[in-house]
């Protein structure tokens, strides 16, 4: 698994996150909604650590390893930039309220930390296998949730009072007892049932499982393209860590424009139906487009949707 690594540079890798991420949870422990100066200031700071790891990698391992990691870094947070997106309309989807947010994404980095792990050590070759199911069905989940996105568009998002008749909670209730309603950010809840005390998971815990699943499916993607730059599993694990863990920082800087800027919503819901699309045309082999290029879509539709509200701002809540 380490290659020509050793187990103390893997503790020094796994030993600086989890500081960092206790760090991160301390600064964050209260239930509010994330500021934009705070979401930039964290963006810069996971970036500033990426990039002192990769120095310690040159300097401990040579200048050709650092450029390999810099290059996997690179590409994995380019491919990521998609999940931005994703996670958006995933929090939509379950109306979670902007101060739930960060715990959602923040255990949900605990998770990727593990399943990327898991990703890496399989390699290449259990990932095309199942891959390509793997991607059509997330690739048509993406242009529902787009769907759904552009039919709430306009529409104050309010907290969902009662989830009995939500999709998530109708596809678990089967095999999981989920509660119909949120109870702050708890995942799980007691509850009387019967005059007996029932353990059940919240809806909250349903929008963080969806919101590891879709890290799942961009795995399949993102992984064998850095595995493609370097075979060496812990050049490809850290860099792939490092740029997941801004990818949380960058989505609140998106979601607090989103307050702000009244049609970088459409923006939001043009990148959604060019993901999924992207996806199913890359499985039929019809056509395979290129990270540089999807980036480029990507700030294109973000770009024209800034423009749009500063230049058509409408009418303010008060008029």
């Amino acid at each position: 698994m380490l290659g020509h690594y050793t187990l103390w540079n893997m503790i020094v890798f796994l030993a600086g996150v989890a500081v960092c991420l206790l760090v991160d949870l301390r600064a964050h422990k209260a239930d509010t909604a994330i500021s934009a100066k705070s979401a930039l200031l964290w963006s810069i700071f996971w970036i500033a650590l990426a990039v002192a790891f990769g120095l310690y990698i040159g300097l401990s391992h040579g200048t050709d390893d650092a450029f390999l990691y810099f290059s996997g870094y690179l590409l994995e947070k380019s491919l990521s930039v998609d999940n931005l997106f994703v996670i958006m309309a995933v929090f939509s989807s379950f109306a979670i309220r902007d101060e739930y947010q960060h715990r959602v994404l923040y255990y949900g980095i605990l998770g990727a930390l593990v399943l990327r792990l898991v990703f890496v050590s399989v390699g290449t070759s259990v990932l095309a296998l199942f891959g390509a199911y793997a991607l059509a069905g997330f690739g048509l989940f993406v242009l529902w949730s787009a769907w759904k996105m552009w039919q709430q568009m306009g529409e104050d998002t309010e907290e969902i009072e009662d989830y009995t008749n939500h999709w998530a909670v109708s596809l678990t209730r089967r095999f999981l007892p989920v509660h119909n309603r949120l109870e702050g950010h708890d995942f799980f809840t007691r509850v009387q049932e019967g005059g007996k005390s029932v353990q059940k998971a919240t809806p909250l815990l349903l929008c963080l499982v969806v919101v590891e699943f879709s890290d799942v499916m961009f795995a399949f993607d993102s992984v064998p393209a850095v595995i493609a730059i370097t075979r060496d599993p812990f050049l490809v694990y850290t860099s792939n860590i490092f740029a997941i863990l801004g990818l949380r920082s960058l989505y609140f800087l998106l979601a607090a424009a989103k307050r702000y800027l009244r049609h970088l919503e459409k923006a939001v819901i043009a990148i959604l139906v060019y993901i999924g699309l992207k996806m199913l045309l890359d499985v039929a082999g019809v056509i395979h487009l290129s990270p540089m290029l999807s980036l480029c879509v990507v700030l294109g539709f973000l770009a024209a949707g800034v423009a749009a509200s500063l230049l058509l701002p409408g009418r303010s809540e008060s008029g």
